[in-house]
């Protein structure tokens, strides 16, 4: 590639290891829900950088925190602490169940830090035997070798043998399998209160409520991953909120920043305390950057302005997808919660969510997938009302094709 040409879709095979295939387009512009690639082409984005974009691309909330902090400190190592970070620490711990906070880059890195606090709490139990994880099919957490094990979908851990041991993949919702298998020696209930790359499955109340009494039960900790439910894509500032279940550990990232690189784990003193120095670390997590742009992401997440919109648009998407399965009866089910949204496709349509999300892009639409069977939106949660109108007409006309192929 010539240093001054315009990179192309091409380049990507050349240059780039081939662990992505992305679309043959390339964005290159945003401004709220609307994208623009090379060719001055206007995208509705409905995919939110997979549940990130919380606020859509280029908020100016975000946009001055990330330049009023670039003017002044970007980086120091932990070996010093800095005011973005604190500030940030204390939104969170004053807003949810958490005393303490640990900060990283991703989600991934938040459920590595709260898998590996749930084997130190296993070994201070007095237990030398009290390191099993229990976590369940379909989940995903992560891809490190540790996350992508307690992951429950094989096809992304299997070719990465000999894999971390003690972790049990239990079925999604099913009490008894969990109670069946905990015991004295289990540290640990790691769960989605709703699998997101897993399909968009909700966990019901009752099971969500059965894992704190097990865990409460064999002195357990109950690790809730809301990497992609959390700040505010349910309607609530995190999943749990929802429920009358408190985890003792969270894990939150993706629309924590917006859009830039952030991940923490939460949880109480009781857990945080069995840290100590040296036991874990990052180079970047908790850096100043990261850490004004996500202050002021939360803060502004973190109203109710906000929080009562998701839900107003969530009926929006319900009312307008219902009304395309009544036309096109391509869906067995809308499902989700706020602005986690999965079209399960019926069964003659098996496999072929990628095809719908491919024809929806070529109609100026960005979708996802959860899984072979599953079209996913996780929009912006300030998507303009008239945005999701003009994005269900795109989708629409992605349906009309796919039906007519």
């Amino acid at each position: 590639m010539n240093q001054n040409s315009q990179p192309t879709r091409q380049d990507f095979n050349q240059y780039m290891v081939p662990v992505f295939a992305p679309a043959q387009f390339i964005p290159v512009r945003g401004e709220g829900s609307r994208l623009w690639d090379q060719q001055g082409k206007e995208y509705i984005d409905f995919a939110g950088g997979i549940a990130v974009n919380a606020l859509g691309h280029a908020h100016p909330v975000a946009v001055n925190a990330l330049v009023e902090q670039g003017q002044k400190l970007w980086h120091i190592g932990n070996g010093y602490t800095n005011e973005p970070v604190l500030a940030l620490a204390k939104q969170l711990v004053d807003n949810t169940f958490a005393d303490k906070v640990f900060f990283c880059n991703s989600g991934a890195e938040a459920n590595e830090a709260a898998l590996k606090l749930a084997r130190k709490v296993g070994l201070l139990s007095g237990s030398a035997r009290k390191n099993k994880i229990i976590a369940f099919k379909n989940a995903f957490h992560g891809r490190t070798l540790f996350t992508v094990t307690a992951g429950g979908q094989p096809k992304y851990s299997q070719d990465f043998a000999p894999l971390p041991e003690g972790i049990q993949h239990l079925p999604f919702n099913d009490l008894d399998a969990v109670r069946e298998a905990i015991d004295a020696d289990t540290c640990a209930v790691i769960v989605e209160p709703i699998q997101g790359e897993g399909g968009v499955i909700t966990a019901n109340p009752e099971f969500l409520k059965g894992l704190r009494e097990l865990c409460d039960q064999h002195g357990a900790v109950l690790i809730f991953d809301e990497v992609q439910t959390g700040v505010g894509r349910t309607g609530a500032l995190y999943a749990y909120m929802n429920t009358d279940v408190t985890p003792d550990i969270l894990t939150t990232a993706k629309a924590l920043g917006g859009g830039f690189p952030i991940g923490a784990m939460i949880t109480t003193d009781k857990y945080a305390n069995m840290f100590v120095v040296g036991d874990h670390g990052t180079t970047y997590g908790g850096n100043p950057l990261a850490s004004a742009v996500a202050n002021a992401v939360f803060g502004l997440i973190n109203t109710p302005e906000v929080l009562n919109g998701v839900r107003t648009r969530a009926q929006i998407f319900a009312d307008g997808l219902n009304q395309l399965n009544a036309r096109y009866g391509l869906f067995e089910e809308v499902r989700g919660q706020g602005l986690l949204i999965g079209c399960v496709l019926k069964a003659e349509y098996a496999g072929k969510a990628k095809d719908i999300v491919t024809l929806a892009g070529e109609e100026g639409l960005l979708a996802l997938v959860a899984g072979p069977n599953v079209v996913r939106f996780t929009p912006s949660l300030i998507i303009p009302e008239a945005d999701i109108e003009a994005g269900l007409q795109r989708f629409e006309r992605a349906l009309a094709r796919f039906v007519g192929a």
